[in-house]
């Protein structure tokens, strides 16, 4: 019951080998037993969280542009160790983060164009802070999209020192 029960998450799937115990507590299963099977799951290669951590942190941040900070918090709610976590994560660099942010804050500038500008910018940045990137990263994406469009600078909104 208790492999049939792994079987069927994986085949469903991937995931980490702390979801997969989590599954198998709520069904009961004695922890002895699923210790084993996930050992031996381990051993064939069925479950591997290094390989999980690194193709979760790619497809998250290419499918919906999420910053490292966002994904390190996916991983350790999916009960990633934080070391296995930290190594997912190199694969993404901050030339990497920057231009996921500036592609999510060019296509969300085109829905909101009307918008005053102080309100657009806050829309934007609040996007971006969502998806978990510093406040920094979206500020630059957000200047560099709007200036894209031609926005001049003094519709930024900002309060910079000039």
């Amino acid at each position: 019951m208790a492999r049939a029960i792994l079987l069927r998450q994986l085949a469903a799937a991937p995931r980490s080998r702390a979801q997969l115990a989590e599954k198998l507590a709520a069904r009961d299963v004695p922890e002895e037993l699923s210790e084993r099977l996930l050992d031996r799951f381990e051993e064939v290669g069925l479950v591997d969280d290094a390989a999980y951590a690194e193709m979760l942190v790619r497809s998250r941040h290419q499918e919906r542009g999420l910053a490292r900070r966002a994904l390190s918090h996916e991983l350790r709610l999916k009960g990633i160790a934080p070391e296995v976590a930290e190594h997912a994560l190199e694969q993404i660099d901050d030339d990497d983060e920057h231009t996921a942010a500036l592609d999510l804050a060019v296509r969300k500038a085109r829905s909101n164009r009307g918008l005053d500008p102080v309100k657009r910018r806050r829309r934007l940045a609040g996007m971006l802070a969502r998806k978990g990137y510093s406040p920094g990263v979206a500020m630059r994406a957000v200047d560099e999209a709007l200036a894209a469009e031609g926005q001049p600078d003094e519709d930024r909104g900002w309060d910079e020192p000039g």
